[in-house]
C-alpha cells in the first residue's frame, strides 16, 4: 500500500483459494460532506423557534439551537460561530461524531423529520475555521493558579481550553505520543480526519494551553508528585478498560479488543510504522458489538479489504420508527444506520456466542446460538441452535467497564464508585483535596457531548475552588446520568 491516507486497491488471494480477496477503492477521507449553503439555511429555516426548546433539554451541553439555527438562515456567520461557542467549545468534533440527541427532542419530530441539528452544528464549526472567525481567545491577565489536566480527550481538551481562557496555567498531560485521546487514535479518519483536530489544538496552543504529550501520569511522574507541582489536578483519563468475552477459546490468536484494531489503523493512517498490524485483508471478520466502536471496526475492515464481515447483537432487532416505550422527546432505540453499514458487511441478530474455535492456536470460527429470552428476562444460548461462523478475526466492541486507576489509587489514595469510576462530590472533587474528575473518567463510557459538558463544568468547580469565582458556565452536575425528558 502507498500512501496511507490514499486509495487502497486489494488484488491479492490470501494462501486459501477460496476466499478470493474483492477488489476494494476506498479510502480514509472523511465520508461526512458539506451541505449546499442553500439547502443548510432552508434546512436551519424550518426550526420553530419554540417557546418551550425541547432540543435544549435533549443537549447535555445546552446549546443554543433554536438561536444559532435564526442566525444560520439568515446568513449571519459570525454570530452564529459565535453562539454556538458560548456553550460548545468544539462543534467541530460534535458536529461529526455526536449521535445527536436534541434531533429526537425537536419538536418538529413529533409528526414529520426533525431539523439537521447535527448537520447544521458541523456547518457552524467549519464556518469558523474556513472564514476565520475563529481565532484565539488569550486572557489579557492570569490569575496565578497552576492546573494541569491528567488525560486529552474531549472532557480533558474543554476543561483546558475554559480554564486557560479564564486566565489558569494548564498544562495537558497524554500519555500517548500525541495529543487527543480517543479523539485521536480512537475515531477512524473517515468520521473525523485529525487535521480537524490539529487545527483546534493550534488554537488551544495559541491561547497559552502547554501539551504534555507522552508523559504517563503515575509512571514518568507519580499523582503525588503532580500534585504537588500544580494547584488543582483534573482527571480526565476516559473509561479505557474494555469490556471482555470471557468464553472458552478467548486466547485463540485472532481474538482482539476493539481498540486494539482501530488504534493501530489510526496510527498507520497517520504515517507510523506499526509492526504486527492487525489487518483484515482478505480474513473473515466477526465484529461483537452494536455500538459505534463496532461499526467503525466494519468500516475499517472495510477499507483493509476484508473477504467478508458479520456483525453480531445478542438482542433482537431494533424497530424501525419509535416505540410507545420511547415517546417523543425521548432518545429514541431504533434501528440504525451508519456509513460504515452502507458500505458493506452483514448484520445478524438474536445471536449469543458460545466459543471461540481454533485450530493450532489460532481463530478459525465463532461457534453461536441462536439467543433465548428467559422468563426472568435474561438472555441465553438456545440448545439445539448451535452453528459455527467461520472467522479468522473476531473484535470485541462491548463496551469499556471503567479507567486504568491502579496509580492514582495507589499513590494519593483517589476513591472509587462502584463501577470503578474516579469517585467525585457535588463539585467534582475527589476525596483527594484540589483533585478533581470528569468526562469518562468520572460517569463512565458515554457520548462525546457529555464529555464536553463535564469538561466545561469541572473547570468551573476548578475555578470556584482556586478563586472564589464563578464566571465559568456548568452545565451538568455530577449526578446527572442523562436529562429526563419524560415529563
Amino acid at each position: 500500500m502507498a500512501d496511507p491516507r490514499g486509495f487502497l486497491k486489494v488484488t491479492e488471494r490470501v494462501d486459501r483459494p477460496k476466499r478470493p480477496v474483492p477488489v476494494r477503492i476506498m479510502d480514509w477521507k472523511e465520508v461526512q460532506e458539506a451541505q449546499d449553503r442553500g439547502v443548510l439555511q432552508k434546512q436551519a429555516g424550518r426550526c420553530m423557534d419554540c417557546g418551550i426548546p425541547f432540543c435544549h433539554e435533549g443537549c447535555p451541553l445546552g446549546n443554543l439551537i433554536p438561536e444559532w439555527n435564526d442566525l444560520v438562515w439568515r446568513g449571519l456567520d459570525a454570530e452564529a460561530v459565535e453562539r454556538m461557542h458560548a456553550t460548545n467549545n468544539f462543534p467541530e468534533f460534535t458536529g461529526r461524531v455526536c449521535p445527536a440527541p436534541c434531533e429526537s427532542s425537536c419538536v418538529l419530530g413529533i409528526n414529520q423529520p426533525a431539523v439537521t441539528i447535527k448537520q447544521i452544528e458541523y456547518s457552524i464549526g467549519e464556518m469558523g475555521f474556513d472564514e476565520g472567525i475563529i481565532k484565539p481567545f488569550v486572557p489579557q491577565r492570569l490569575v496565578g493558579k497552576t492546573v494541569a489536566v491528567v488525560g486529552s480527550g474531549p472532557g480533558g481538551l474543554a476543561a483546558a481550553q475554559q480554564l486557560t481562557q479564564a486566565g489558569f496555567t494548564v498544562a495537558v498531560y497524554e500519555r500517548d505520543d500525541r495529543i487527543g485521546g480517543l479523539l485521536r487514535y480512537g475515531i477512524p479518519d473517515f468520521k473525523m480526519e485529525k487535521e480537524v483536530l490539529d487545527r483546534r489544538l493550534d488554537v488551544m496552543r495559541a491561547e497559552g494551553t502547554r501539551f504534555r504529550p507522552g508523559v504517563e501520569i503515575g509512571k514518568d511522574i507519580t499523582w503525588d508528585q503532580l500534585k504537588r507541582r500544580y494547584d488543582a489536578v483534573v482527571v480526565a483519563t476516559g473509561a479505557t478498560r474494555p469490556r471482555d468475552l470471557t468464553i472458552p477459546g478467548r486466547d485463540l490468536e485472532g481474538v482482539h479488543f476493539a481498540m486494539d484494531y482501530l488504534v493501530q489503523a489510526n496510527r498507520v493512517v497517520a504515517g507510523d510504522e506499526v509492526e504486527e498490524q492487525i489487518s483484515a485483508r482478505g480474513k473473515h471478520v466477526i465484529v461483537l458489538g452494536g455500538g459505534d466502536t463496532g461499526s467503525d471496526c466494519i468500516g475499517t475492515a472495510n477499507r483493509h479489504g476484508a473477504a467478508s464481515i458479520t456483525s453480531l447483537a445478542i438482542g433482537r432487532k431494533p424497530a424501525a420508527d419509535r416505540s410507545d416505550a420511547d415517546p417523543w422527546p425521548m432518545m429514541p432505540k431504533v434501528f440504525e444506520v451508519s456509513t460504515s453499514h452502507e458500505e458493506g458487511g452483514e448484520r445478524t441478530y438474536l445471536a449469543s456466542t458460545v466459543e471461540f474455535v481454533g485450530e493450532n492456536g489460532k481463530l478459525t470460527g465463532l461457534k453461536v446460538a441462536e439467543t433465548e429470552y428467559l422468563p426472568d428476562g435474561r438472555r441465553a444460548p438456545k440448545p439445539g441452535t448451535e452453528k459455527v461462523l467461520p472467522a479468522d478475526l473476531v473484535f470485541l466492541a462491548l463496551g469499556f467497564t471503567g479507567n486504568e486507576s491502579e496509580d492514582i489509587t495507589a499513590q494519593i489514595g483517589a476513591e472509587l464508585d462502584g463501577r470503578t469510576n474516579v469517585a467525585r462530590d457535588d463539585q467534582y472533587m475527589t476525596n483527594v483535596d484540589g483533585v478533581f474528575s470528569c468526562g469518562d473518567a468520572g460517569r463512565g463510557q458515554s457520548l462525546v457531548v457529555w464529555a464536553i459538558a463535564e469538561g466545561r463544568a469541572c473547570a468551573a468547580a476548578v475555578e470556584r475552588f482556586l478563586t472564589g469565582s464563578t464566571r465559568l458556565p456548568a452545565p451538568v452536575a455530577p449526578t446527572d446520568r442523562a436529562i429526563d425528558l419524560s415529563m
